[in-house]
């Protein structure tokens, strides 16, 4: 039987939508953006301050959609990275969700932060999942975008 390959993802600035899209492509799997109810301020330094106090603070925005997990096997789990850890709406959804039995395999993007504390932290918010190496890449990757993505599913996917 055919895995079932879900992948979510939160983005403010279109890198992570970048790399969801390459790794869903990748993957045949059903493509879901996680968008909260009020959406962070555009400019650079109002979002980082607002991330910084709200991640600080453990705050779990009200998100406007949700996607039943249930049917999915491997859920691809996509953030920016935020004050070295997951955007609150990605943490807001995977402490929505029962993880028991899937697999998560966390992804994000960065503007030189790396994975940070983020593979820890989607482990701990995952309760009951088995949660893969996750994948960093800079910004939305350039042109080497989909060739990264490529090389690192195959490792995790061994």
């Amino acid at each position: 039987m055919k895995q079932k390959n879900l992948v979510v993802y939160y983005t403010h600035s279109a890198n992570t939508r970048k790399i969801a899209e390459i790794i869903n492509e990748q993957v045949d799997g059903t493509l879901f953006e996680i968008i909260p109810t009020q959406p962070y301020p555009a400019g650079y330094d109002d979002v980082v301050k607002q991330a910084k106090k709200e991640i600080n603070a453990g705050h779990r925005p009200a998100l406007m959609s949700d996607i039943d997990i249930a049917a999915y096997d491997v859920i691809y789990v996509g953030t920016p990275n935020w004050w070295s850890t997951m955007a609150p709406p990605v943490a807001a959804f995977l402490e929505a969700h029962d993880f028991g039995g899937k697999t998560v395999v966390p992804f994000c993007t960065h503007g030189g932060g790396g994975m940070a504390h983020i593979q820890k932290d989607v482990e701990k918010l995952s309760d009951g999942a088995q949660v893969l190496a996750g994948f960093e890449i800079y910004g939305s990757g350039g042109s080497n975008a989909a060739s990264a993505v490529e090389k690192w599913l195959k490792e995790v996917q061994k």
